[in-house]
């Protein structure tokens, strides 16, 4: 527990305008739910949800490239300017500390996204491991907005036809009704979709004008996480952290190739053998057989032992079940595996599943 009192990102008034129920997130007061959180889910795999991410953490990083390089797993020499790539920043151990988003808008070094309960500790690990050789600026002077579902991309080139022309894992700069934007096109939905960091005085007019559009409507922390679920995307401090490594937790293609050959990443001894010759572990999807979710910390069993434990859990709107994820030993985690999850004392049939559950619609062009 904490003293100090909950933030509020530049979205907080209109999210209490529109009826948003706020509830603690991250250290700040965020929107759980505004229509509810099933109406918000299907209105995000129908049309397009406006999401407030203003808590994430953003920063600007310049400098040597091999100063940020050296922390995470991407291969930096890859991003062209104009690109973006998923990655994971990881200590000594090869734990994951956190993922992030790295991009590159221009020649002038790299935009990241961090996660908001981690931010003040990755950028202080950053700044202390970069020493002089490359800078890290917060901006905590721009909010973040992620405009998600599959009609997201008729409205963006509604309002910004420039950004509209990008696609899956690609960023840039922009002009949105007189404001300077910088939007990038991934999603933690599984849907098509952008983000956008813009100045903290403009965030509140731009997400009205977004909102002006009939087919967005505003979309609280509830949805996003069934949404993640489904889409089998992790949530940092759930599904991972720092005592799991990327390979138990089913992300080694987060792991470039080339960083591979090199082993010049953190914890790459440990990481490269369990490449080379598997782990005890693994982070696997499930979904259960009758209408009853688990939720995070629900026991897994296999034949009447417990084998594990659920990380996230809830009910799929999408996949009309209810669904997971969790660690279990390597040699069950196999789709197809029948276990129990322990609900409420009781042993529930389900079956590990291939992740994601409801299948990825990123818009590749």
């Amino acid at each position: 527990m904490t003293d100090q009192p909950l933030l509020r990102t530049p979205l907080y008034d209109l999210h209490v305008e529109l009826g948003g129920k706020m509830v603690p997130f991250a250290g700040y007061e965020m929107p759980v739910q505004f229509e509810g959180i099933m109406a918000e889910h299907n209105h995000t795999r129908e049309g397009a949800g406006l999401f407030d991410v203003s808590h994430m953490g953003q920063a600007r990083v310049t400098g040597e490239a091999g100063a940020l390089e050296a922390l995470i797993t991407a291969d930096l020499s890859e991003l062209e300017p104009g690109t973006q790539k998923y990655t994971l920043l990881l200590n000594d151990e090869g734990g994951i500390m956190d993922d992030l988003m790295v991009s590159r808008p221009d020649e002038d070094g790299f935009f990241v996204v961090v996660n908001a309960a981690t931010k003040g500790a990755d950028f202080a690990h950053m700044r202390d491991r970069f020493g002089r050789r490359a800078e890290l600026i917060e901006l905590n002077d721009r909010a973040l907005l992620a405009l998600q579902g599959p009609k997201a991309g008729a409205v963006m080139e509604a309002l910004c036809p420039d950004a509209a022309k990008l696609v899956f894992m690609e960023a840039g700069r922009f002009t949105l009704n007189g404001a300077d934007i910088f939007v990038s096109r991934s999603g933690y939905t599984g849907e098509d979709g952008f983000e956008i960091s813009i100045h903290n005085h403009q965030a509140e007019e731009i997400a009205r004008l977004l909102l002006d559009d009939e087919r967005v409507k505003p979309i609280g922390l509830g949805a996003r996480d069934s949404l993640r679920l489904e889409a089998g995307l992790c949530l940092y401090g759930h599904d991972m952290d720092e005592t799991t490594t990327p390979i138990e937790a089913s992300l080694t293609w987060a792991v470039a190739k080339s960083r591979r050959a090199s082993a010049d990443f953190p914890g790459a001894r440990k990481i490269l053998k369990q490449i080379e010759d598997g782990v005890s572990r693994k982070r696997v999807g499930f979904k259960l057989k009758d209408k009853a979710p688990a939720r995070e910390g629900a026991e897994i069993a296999h034949d009447g032992t417990v084998v594990g434990v659920a990380t996230s859990g809830g009910f799929a709107p999408t996949a009309g079940a209810p669904i997971g994820m969790g660690y279990v030993p390597a040699e069950l985690a196999k789709p197809g595996t029948e276990i129990e999850l322990i609900v409420r004392g009781k042993a529930r049939p389900a079956e590990i599943v291939k992740m994601p559950v409801v299948a990825h619609r990123f818009y590749r062009g």
